[in-house]
Order: C-alpha cells, then sequence, then structure tokens
C-alpha cells in the first residue's frame, strides 16, 4: 500500500514538474535564468507579472482571448442545443450521414481552413475582429458540442417530452425550463470543452487578427527582441494562461464528474 502511494506521488510530481518550473522561472530574471540551472528563485521578483498587468500590449491580448473565447462559447452552445435535439429525438434522411460530417469537422486541421477564412474575412471586412475568431473556432467546437450534448440528451426518456405537450407546455419554454435543466450537467461540460479548445487554439487566431483583436498566445510567440528571449515575461505570461483553465475546471467540476460517468466525454 505504501508503495502504491508513494509510486501516486512520484507521479504527480512529474505531471507538476513543467508546470513548477514554469512558475519558478516566472519569478526569476532573465539573467538570472540564462546563468544557470536553479531550483528555485535566488533573487525573487516579481517584475514578470507586474510587466503583463501594465503593459497594454501583454494585457489586451487576455482581455481579447477572453472577449472570443467567451463569444464562441456562447455561439456554440446556441447553434448545438437544437442541433443536438433534432439528433437525438427525430430520425430522418441522411441523419448518420450528416452527423458523421459534422464529426469529420471536429477531425480536419484547422490548417486546412485557415486561408478559406483569411479570404472571406477580407473581403467582408472581419478580418482582425474577435467575432471573426469566434465565428472560426465554431467550425470545430460546434461539431464538438453536438456530439456531447446528443449523448446526454439521448438519455432523457422521449416521455417527458410528450407529457409537457401534453399539459400545454410550448416547445420553446419545454426546452428552457423543463429539458434543459434535466441536461445541465451536459452543458456545463460542453461548455467547458469548447472553452478550452478555443482557449489553447493559436493558427486561426493568430493568422486571423494583427492588432486590434490579437490574442496572448501570438503575443508570446513575438517576444524576441534586440536584447534576446524575454524568458522571465513569457513565462510569466504561461502561467497566467494557465489560470484561466484553472478556474473553469474548479467551478465545472461537478458537471465534469457527471460528464464523464453519463454522457459521451
Amino acid at each position: 500500500m505504501r508503495l502504491r502511494y508513494l509510486a501516486l506521488i512520484v507521479y504527480f510530481g512529474f505531471l507538476l514538474l513543467p508546470i513548477y518550473w514554469l512558475v519558478n522561472m516566472s519569478l526569476k530574471t532573465n539573467v538570472e535564468i540564462t546563468s544557470g540551472l536553479t531550483l528555485w528563485p535566488q533573487n525573487l521578483t516579481f517584475a514578470n507579472y507586474v510587466t503583463i498587468l501594465t503593459d497594454q500590449s501583454w494585457y489586451s491580448g487576455y482581455i481579447n482571448s477572453f472577449i472570443y473565447v467567451a463569444m464562441n462559447t456562447a455561439i456554440s452552445l446556441t447553434v448545438a442545443l437544437p442541433a443536438a435535439y433534432a439528433f437525438s429525438r427525430y430520425r430522418f434522411i441522411g441523419d448518420k450521414h450528416m452527423f458523421f460530417w459534422l464529426l469529420t469537422n471536429r477531425m480536419a486541421p484547422p490548417a486546412v481552413f485557415v486561408l478559406p477564412f483569411f479570404q472571406l474575412y477580407q473581403t467582408f471586412g472581419l478580418f482582425d475582429t474577435h467575432i471573426a475568431v469566434a465565428l472560426a473556432h465554431c467550425l470545430f467546437n460546434v461539431p464538438l458540442a453536438v456530439w456531447i450534448l446528443e449523448g446526454f440528451m439521448s438519455g432523457v426518456p422521449k416521455e417527458i417530452d410528450e407529457t409537457a405537450y401534453v399539459d400545454g407546455y410550448s416547445f420553446p419554454r419545454f426546452f428552457l425550463f423543463v429539458f434543459m435543466p434535466l441536461i445541465k450537467a451536459g452543458i456545463g461540460v460542453t461548455a467547458f470543452f469548447c472553452f478550452m479548445f478555443s482557449w489553447v487554439e493559436l493558427l486561426m487566431a493568430r493568422t486571423l487578427t494583427s492588432v486590434a483583436a490579437k490574442p496572448i498566445g501570438a503575443i508570446m510567440t513575438r517576444t524576441v527582441s534586440a536584447a534576446g528571449m524575454d524568458w522571465g515575461t513569457l513565462a510569466a505570461a504561461g502561467v497566467l494562461t494557465i489560470v484561466p483553465g484553472v478556474l473553469v475546471i474548479y467551478f465545472v467540476r461537478n458537471y465534469m464528474a457527471k460528464g464523464f460517468a453519463l454522457g459521451r466525454v
């Protein structure tokens, strides 16, 4: 038993080592980082975090990322909820083929769609806007959302729908006040995955923006200057980039547990 606990401790320590090293670097100066290997900061400094929180080019990247990620999550859920309901409740010609086609969009690499999106947004004046990135991310988040939600909705008995109609519920009222509370765990799980996949995606976000809507991921790739790589600031930016994901996991942890147990996750 003790050997098992020891193995688990070593395993989790190995998993957390990169995060610890990132935090360790973020609390050092560039001189200390490049001078040699140290397991903890010899001269503790928070200057790297101050730089990110006070420099507009840095904190605006976080704001831009939050804006388009929130927009994408809202749009993906709004589109996926009725689509998943249709797949779970009705049978029509080509339903399985259409469902599989949605999933193939999720399987395709984002690089395939970058050029078409770029030309389309240039034509309609959407380049370098938050809605441009949010809509582009719907390409792979909506299929994933439909797939997850359909699994939860299929687990709800159809008799509930029929009973609600007999009681005089209109479809919008039934869907909002009866059906959605029954699948709130699935909605929470879906929102988490939409948020995370949109938050970590870089290729589309970097290609479809330039200045006004540039995300934090694109800014982090441009930290090389005449003085060299700013390792400390880059590490601090990495730590702050992890924080939103940790917070989202904390708030939806109960829904995620139900999702792994009941849904398609």
